[in-house]
């Protein structure tokens, strides 16, 4: 926080033909099912159900111009999720714009102080 005691806040979200594609939470959840190779075991990670993370999953596949995760169906050793290469650069540039964005939030923080003590 600055010195006048106010500051900005901002969130970011990727779009795709005017509908949301990602934000922060599925972002996380795109890292989660990395990790996991599994929506369901993302979704146990966050807290969240099964069926919001799969409609998540869907929603940016099908909103994406490329899918975003793979899957496989169960069987003798279980399914699966995978990030394709396309989710892979999705998140790394999510969180590059997070990263820029943080630092353009706080030299705009110090100008908050600037235009407060005049």
């Amino acid at each position: 926080m600055n010195d006048c005691g106010i500051s900005l806040q901002s969130s970011i979200w990727l779009m795709a033909g005017g509908k949301s594609l990602a934000g922060r939470g599925r972002i996380e959840l795109l890292e989660r099912i990395a990790e996991a190779g599994s929506i369901r075991q993302a979704a146990i990670a966050m807290s969240m159900s099964y069926r919001a993370a799969w409609d998540a999953v869907d929603a940016m596949n099908q909103r994406a111009p490329e899918p975003v995760v793979s899957r496989s169906t169960g069987g003798r050793g279980g399914g699966g999720a995978t990030l394709t290469g396309f989710g892979e650069r999705l998140v790394a540039v999510f969180r590059t714009m997070e990263s820029e964005q943080a630092d353009h939030l706080k030299a705009m923080d110090r100008r908050l102080d600037e235009l407060f003590s005049k």
